[in-house]
């Protein structure tokens, strides 16, 4: 079966932007709603493919909405949760952690 242009260019950007580029995987389903891209990647990868407050995601985002005006298709895009991914997507430095009080600790704090 032939990749869709909306496919193959999700699979072109994001290897561009990963460090494991041959774990990248983008399953397509077409439903009533348009067409919905999920993508597996490896869990080091998130914050790469997510970006800075989401702006690497927004921005593929907004270009897949562009690629399936031009075939007239509504095109949307789902990161898969890797499993062993952490939610914090950072990629080094000292990590704050928030207790149930609200209260933030800090670890690693250097001066």
């Amino acid at each position: 079966m032939a990749k869709n242009i909306d496919q193959e260019f999700l699979e072109f950007v994001v290897k561009s932007l990963v460090d494991h580029p041959d774990e990248v995987k983008v399953d397509r389903t077409v439903d009533e709603m348009g067409v919905l891209l999920t993508l597996h990647i490896n869990p080091q990868d998130m914050g790469y493919v997510i970006g800075r407050q989401g702006q690497n995601a927004r921005a593929i985002r907004t270009l897949l909405r562009i690629v399936g005006a031009r075939n007239n298709a509504r095109v949307n895009m789902k990161i898969e949760e890797p499993a062993g991914s952490q939610k914090s997507y950072s990629r080094g430095g000292s990590q704050n952690k928030t207790t149930s009080a609200g209260d933030v600790s800090v670890d690693d704090l250097k001066i």
